[in-house]
């Protein structure tokens, strides 16, 4: 009898194994030292590293996941979508939409740019379990313009979606970018136009447009044999508006600076604010509310936005207390409300002007959209 427990033991281990494997991403295979502008080399032949050294042991997660206490989350509610965004932005003006997460529709030069897509309503390599969203995009996939250009900060599920990525690759035909090794991935989703980019690439996507892939401190893989396989990032846009940075996610590290001296300041910052708990596992990897104002500052930034929040519950931090946070950290900090905030879920943003998206009063009262008003 023991003899038969412990072999279906086994086997069970055996095949959990093996789907977690199945899982898996395709992994870069390039040359040691991909980046010949950093100090030290951010590959190894096998994995990639951060700038500074981080560590998420499987002992490590297992003790966060036993000693789980999770702040409220609501269940589903449903909320109006927003007005469709216009078709194009001409021009200097730099226009910013929050669909959700990690999502924004960015629109300037008569580009139209999205960050890390995700439509999907979890964040899982299967559609029966995994994170769930608690509300939906705020802005439909119907009503997106045209595509031009995507940007994929790392392979996790919350920001490389694979329904979402085959949807718009099919629709719109998307030039793509991401950290070296995810092109593969993007390629068998159906994205033909999808470019590998190590820390400091670059591309010039329009005559008035450049994209550079920018360091992160953070990691990587969809399932048990491809950790740190392939390259996380942000991004930094620049335009005749002024640079945008997107951040990803991201721990405190080095690059901010870097990216302030080799960019300048910034004229806009999309910077997280979410999945910061339990501090002492979380932080190498998340930057929470006072750190991401810490950034801000750092980066010297005009105008920031939080994201990366009021979506999935993915940690343990409570739905509402980034934003909170958010607010005690600005005060602690001197800063005003008016220069890092939050947008309301399918809000937009406008550097010409006033908010350009109006939400319904449905959507206003939410306590998510209550703690954006505010700002």
């Amino acid at each position: 009898m023991l003899s038969w427990i412990i072999g279906g033991l086994v086997a069970f281990l055996a095949l959990g194994f093996g789907a977690g494997c199945m899982f898996s991403a395709p992994k870069y295979r390039g040359p040691e030292g991909a980046d010949p502008h950093s100090p030290k080399a951010h590959f190894d032949g096998k994995q990639f590293h951060n700038q500074q050294p981080t560590s998420h042991s499987f002992v490590s997660v297992l003790k966060w996941m036993k000693s789980r206490d999770r702040g409220p989350w609501p269940d589903y509610t449903d909320h109006p979508p927003a007005p469709a965004p216009p078709a194009r932005v001409q021009g200097a003006e730099i226009r910013v939409t929050f669909v959700n997460h990690s999502t924004f529709l960015i629109q300037t030069a008569g580009l139209n740019i999205l960050t890390d897509p995700i439509w999907s309503s979890r964040c899982s390599p299967v559609s029966w379990a995994g994170p769930k969203r608690v509300r939906p995009p705020g802005v439909r996939l119907e009503d997106l313009p045209p595509v031009d250009v995507i940007l994929i900060s790392h392979n996790h599920y919350d920001h490389l979606d694979a329904e979402t990525i085959r949807a718009l690759a099919k629709r719109d035909q998307p030039r793509i970018f991401a950290g070296l090794g995810n092109a593969a991935l993007l390629k068998q989703l159906g994205a033909s136009e999808a470019r590998d980019m190590d820390w400091w690439d670059s591309d010039q996507v329009s005559p008035e447009v450049k994209i550079s892939f920018v360091p992160a401190q953070h990691f990587s893989g969809r399932g048990l044999d491809d950790r740190d396989a392939t390259l996380w990032g942000g991004f930094v846009i620049e335009g005749p508006g002024g640079p945008l940075y997107f951040a990803g996610d991201t721990g405190m590290g080095p690059h901010f600076q870097q990216i302030r001296d080799r960019f300048g300041p910034m004229a806009v910052s999309l910077i997280p604010i979410g999945a910061f708990r339990p501090v002492w596992f979380m932080s190498p990897v998340h930057i929470g509310p006072s750190e991401a104002v810490r950034a801000h500052q750092i980066l010297s930034s005009a105008q920031s936005f939080g994201m990366h929040f009021g979506t999935f519950p993915l940690a343990d931090d409570g739905e509402s207390e980034p934003l909170e946070m958010l607010d005690r950290a600005r005060v602690a900090a001197g800063i005003t409300p008016a220069r890092f905030r939050t947008l309301g879920f399918g809000q937009s943003w406008s550097s010409a002007g006033a908010l350009a998206a109006e939400l319904s009063p449905e959507i206003s009262t939410d306590t998510i959209q209550t703690a954006s008003g505010r700002n």
